[in-house]
C-alpha cells in the first residue's frame, strides 16, 4: 500500500469527538450511555458566569464490552472548554469509577477506560472542581484494586494538572505522537516562570518535553501509538487483557526520585539527557 493510500485509509481518533471515541473502542452495538446529553445533567455555575454550560457538561460516560470484556469509558470532550472539569463532570467520572468497584465486589470484572482530553480543573468552578478530582484519584485507586485502569492521551488538548495526576494514578496509559502529558500547561509555566523559561508558542520544543514520544521514551507512559482507531483499540484491549501490573508506577515514587537526584539541574535540562537517563537504565 503507498504512503498515500494509507493515509486514506486511516481512521484518526484525535479528530473524534470524546462520544465518537468512546463509540470507537467499544464492541459494536453494546455502546450504551450513562447520564446522557437529554438528563440534562450539567453545571449549576457556568451559566451565573456568563458562560454557555453543556449537556453533559463535557463528559460522556458509556458501559459496554470490549472484546468481549465488560468495560466503562469516561471520555472528556476536550472541545467544550478545554477539557475542564468542574463538579458535574467530575461526578460523572467519581460515579462511574466507583461503580465500577462495586461491580467487582460483586462478581462482575468491570475494567475502566478513561479517555483523558483536559486541561485539568476548571476555572469558574474552583474548589468544587478540585474536589470532584481528589475524588476521581480515589477511585481510581480503590478500581484498580481489582482490574487494570487504562488512560488515553491522543491529542490535541493533552492531560494537565490534577487529570495528569489521575493519568499517573492509571493501571496503563498509551498516548500517540500528537498527546502530552504534564502537571502545568505551558501557558501557565510561561506566565509563572517567563518566556526564557518556557515558550507556550514554540511547539516543537513542547512536544520535546511533554509529547507523547518523549513520555513514551522515559517510562512514564506504557504504549505509544499511531493516531488510529482501529490500532489505539488493539493496544487498549491487549492492555486490559494482560490484567493488573507488578507494580503501579504511583508506587514506585523512589525509583522516579533516584533518577532526578542523578541529572544536574545547574545547566538547563535538555529532553534527550532525560531519555538517555532513562534508556541508560533499561540497557
Amino acid at each position: 500500500m503507498t504512503d498515500s493510500a494509507a493515509l486514506l485509509n486511516k481512521h484518526s481518533f484525535v479528530e473524534l469527538g470524546a462520544r465518537q471515541r468512546a463509540k470507537a473502542l467499544l464492541d459494536t452495538g453494546t455502546f450504551r450511555e450513562l447520564l446522557d446529553p437529554f438528563q440534562r445533567i450539567m453545571s449549576p455555575w457556568l451559566a451565573r458566569q456568563g458562560v454557555v454550560p453543556q449537556a453533559d457538561d463535557g463528559v460522556v460516560i458509556a458501559k459496554g464490552s470490549l472484546d468481549g470484556l465488560p468495560v466503562v469509558i469516561a471520555a472528556i470532550e476536550g472541545a467544550f472548554q478545554g477539557g475542564s472539569l468542574g463538579e458535574v463532570g467530575g461526578a460523572k467520572i467519581a460515579g462511574a469509577l466507583e461503580l465500577a468497584a462495586e461491580d467487582n465486589r460483586k462478581g462482575i470484572p468491570t475494567r475502566a477506560v478513561l479517555l483523558l482530553e483536559t486541561g485539568g480543573v476548571r476555572l469558574q468552578e474552583a474548589n468544587l472542581g478540585l474536589a470532584a478530582i481528589a475524588d476521581i484519584h480515589a477511585a481510581i485507586v480503590d478500581l484498580r484494586q481489582y482490574q487494570p485502569v487504562i488512560g488515553v492521551v491522543a491529542g490535541s488538548v493533552g492531560c494537565f494538572g490534577g487529570m495528569s495526576i489521575a493519568a499517573g494514578l492509571c493501571s496503563y496509559l498509551l498516548v500517540t505522537q500528537e498527546a502530552r502529558l504534564g502537571l502545568n500547561g505551558p501557558q501557565v509555566i510561561e506566565q509563572e516562570a517567563g518566556l526564557e523559561e518556557y515558550d507556550s508558542r514554540d511547539r516543537p520544543f513542547i512536544w520535546s518535553l511533554t509529547g507523547g514520544e518523549q513520555r513514551f521514551a522515559t517510562g512514564l507512559v506504557d504504549r505509544y501509538v499511531e493516531d488510529d482507531v482501529a490500532r489505539i483499540r488493539r493496544q487498549v484491549g491487549e492492555l486490559l487483557k494482560q490484567g493488573l501490573p507488578a507494580q503501579q508506577r504511583s508506587t514506585q515514587a523512589d525509583l522516579f526520585l533516584q533518577r532526578l537526584a542523578r541529572l544536574d539541574a545547574e545547566p538547563q535540562i535538555e529532553p534527550a539527557t532525560v531519555r538517555d537517563l532513562y534508556q541508560g537504565e533499561r540497557s
